[in-house]
């Protein structure tokens, strides 16, 4: 197995069942039927794979918030309806990760919990790039103009090179899709599958 250049890292967002499931509560990544979510999790799977065979650290973000809610700031439309649909619970089958794509029991991946729209606000993902020495970044999830485009931005703005891996990303609407990976490319690298292994093999 060959390793890595240790400035890179996975980010990894939001692969968790109320998020990717058909039976999952939240809808602004993929609708129930929609037909994209077996690309999207197909794609994830490719990603993880190429990590893992470079031992690549993997940061896996979920999102969740107590059964009562009482640690969730309501300021925004979207986290009014998590509270009114009663999604993302902690502890509950909606913040466990989709089936496949879990964090594996490695020194080189890592899972933490959020409760804001950017990946990095209030959670250890800062404290764990630093621990692993990360100054690359590959960065994919659901939904793309929610929490992959906020923690983008953010990520960018501390100054990691940005990659994001277009095909492991998915928004309800692909036009909402499309048009966030275009506003992301003026910061970020966006990447088609293909292009992955490159990405994790340059030095």
């Amino acid at each position: 197995m060959s390793s890595a250049q240790n400035n890179t890292a996975l980010i990894a967002l939001h692969y968790q069942n109320d998020v990717l499931h058909p039976d999952g509560k939240i809808r602004v990544g993929l609708q129930a039927d929609s037909p994209l979510r077996q690309q999207v999790i197909q794609s994830a799977k490719h990603m993880f794979q190429l990590a893992r065979e470079r031992n690549v650290p993997i940061i896996h973000v979920r999102i969740a918030f107590r059964p009562d809610f009482a640690d969730l700031i309501t300021n925004a439309p979207i986290f009014k309806n998590v509270a009114a649909i009663q999604a993302c619970v902690e502890g509950s089958w909606g913040t466990q990760y989709y089936p496949d794509l879990q964090p594996l029991d490695s020194p080189h991946e890592f899972a933490i919990k959020h409760s804001r729209i950017n990946g990095f606000y209030g959670s250890q993902l800062e404290e764990i790039l630093r621990v692993v020495g990360a100054q690359r970044l590959l960065i994919a999830g659901v939904a793309t103009h929610s929490v992959v485009e906020s923690t983008v931005r953010h990520a960018v703005d501390m100054g990691y090179e940005v990659a994001v891996a277009a095909q492991a990303c998915a928004a309800a609407d692909q036009n909402t899709h499309q048009a966030s990976l275009k506003s992301m490319s003026l910061i970020a690298e966006i990447l088609e599958n293909q292009q992955l292994a490159d990405f994790f093999a340059k030095q």
